[in-house]
């Protein structure tokens, strides 16, 4: 088995330390990758450095040409790049379909911004006596180096949301992947050398992690984009203290069930919410509100529907939408976490056997959560939902805020009031009415607060970081 190699430059290099990929439903190995030691990594800070000459000046039909070019690309081997999305990183199926098709959005929603952008603003220098005679314009420039680490749970487009707004504006990029999902990475920047973006533009390297403040003392590195757990990403914010940086961090997403909603035509999208892809996704619903009223009647079809449409297994089955848990230690996390919560009080009220050596944990569904333990404070990863039910809809807000994060939040109601009470209340980064809160466009911000983050992402606001903006004045008189 040839490993995967780096990419730097253009140019395939091999190393000889490695590591082993392996399908996280069976344990069998996909594959090799070759790990880069830091004279590579310097190899690539060069290649980068070179390339951002080139990369810069590059004009803007020049670089939509290639974000057009690339999501094209991406359709004609949209089959080939969801099988390795479903057999590195254990996606069902029809998800990682999904998936996919979303990559192809982000290039063309980034080709999009390229086209669409007024270049330079003016300014209007002449409000001031000492501006008179003057014209003032401003105008974004790339950043240069931007060092991007994305995770393994959406293997292809989270890459393309850091690639396709740097290739936008002009940056270059080195790429740290998910050690668990490398193969997707690498054939997508493949596909973008295809498309005609310059070689040493993005490149792709697996390194220690350990080296990453290395990297962030470089001065040519200008950026950090990660996107990943809470805990590390704001320790790399206090080593990136001359960069700027963007991190989309973990989440503990709650929705809110009002009596007033159709809640039962709502009941697929929440399930689907709580157990796609087993919950491994930052927006994964994992606290559920649901007024007291209807509380009883909601639980009861909600877990009919548990039952009859929400299948685990293999996720090569097309009507499997949980699939296994990335790791065993992943899996080992969410048992421990659901035998602290029943221990503390709460109910299951889903069938719960696993093996000691199944890697696919089946929906989980808790009643009575305690607050304090670690399900209703902290992001379980997992496919696990608590109900709880509330009298007013300023307990359930409050309840949605005692939180740490604040990514995305979901709110089901008729009552145009009870809709801007929780846009206004709410603290997160996006209010979903009448959805889920694992609703992502591609084209909309994207991030949160308090512990989700720090800056969005969504094609337009992922450029707007990655660039600065500089002033020209010129003297008229």
């Amino acid at each position: 088995m040839t490993p995967l190699p780096l990419l730097i430059g253009g140019e395939r290099v091999a190393t000889t330390q490695t590591q082993d990929v392996r399908n996280p439903y069976d344990g069998t190995r996909l594959a090799r990758f070759c790990v880069a030691e830091p004279e590579e990594i310097g190899r690539a800070l060069d290649a980068a450095e070179k390339a951002f000459v080139i990369t810069r000046r590059q004009p803007a039909f020049e670089r939509a040409g290639i974000l057009q070019r690339a999501a094209g690309l991406i359709r004609a081997h949209c089959a080939d790049l969801a099988e390795l999305v479903m057999a590195e990183a254990g996606k069902p199926i029809t998800l990682a379909e999904s998936e996919v098709a979303r990559c192809i959005q982000t290039f063309e929603f980034a080709a999009a911004e390229v086209l669409t952008q007024s270049g330079s603003t003016g300014v209007n220098l002449a409000a001031s006596a000492v501006g008179r005679d003057y014209e003032g314009y401003v105008h974004r420039f790339p950043l240069g180096i931007i060092l991007a680490i994305s995770p393994f749970n959406f293997p292809i487009n989270l890459v393309a949301h850091k690639l396709a707004p740097a290739i936008a504006t002009g940056n270059t990029v080195l790429l740290k992947p998910s050690p668990r999902t490398p193969s997707v990475a690498l054939r997508l920047v493949e596909l973008l050398l295809e498309a005609g973006m310059a070689p040493g533009q993005v490149n792709v390297l697996q390194f220690d992690p350990a080296l990453v403040p290395q990297v962030l003392a470089d001065p040519r590195v200008r950026m950090l984009s990660f996107t990943g757990s809470a805990a590390v990403g704001w320790k790399l914010k206090t080593q990136a203290a001359k960069q700027k940086v963007a991190l989309e961090l973990g989440g503990n997403a709650a929705a809110i069930v009002h009596a007033d909603a159709d809640w039962r035509k709502a009941i697929p999208t929440l399930a689907a919410g709580a157990f796609n892809y087993a919950g491994q996704a930052c927006i994964s619903l994992q606290r559920l509100y649901v007024e007291r009223p209807i509380f009883e009647a909601f639980k009861a079809a909600f877990l009919a529907h548990v039952r009859t449409s929400v299948k685990h297994g293999n996720p090569v089955e097309r009507d499997v939408v949980v699939g296994p848990m990335i790791d065993p230690g992943a899996r080992d996390r969410v048992l421990a976490w659901t035998d602290e919560a029943l221990k503390a009080g709460a109910k299951l009220l889903t069938d719960l056997r696993v093996g000691k050596d199944d890697t696919v944990i089946p929906a989980i569904v808790l009643d009575g959560l305690p607050a304090g333990v670690k399900m209703s404070c902290e992001e379980i990863f997992g496919p696990v939902i608590a109900l709880e039910p509330y009298d007013s809809f300023e307990d359930a807000l409050a309840q949605v805020n005692g939180s740490a994060y604040g990514l995305q939040a979901g709110v089901f109601t008729q009552d145009l009031g009870r809709i801007y009470q929780a846009f206004r209340e709410l603290e997160v980064g996006a209010v979903m009415i009448n959805q889920g809160p694992t609703f992502r466009p591609e084209n909309l911000p994207y991030g949160g607060v308090k512990d989700s983050g720090h800056g969005r992402e969504g094609l337009r606001y992922a450029m707007e970081d990655m660039t600065e903006p500089r002033a020209l004045v010129i003297n008229l008189g």
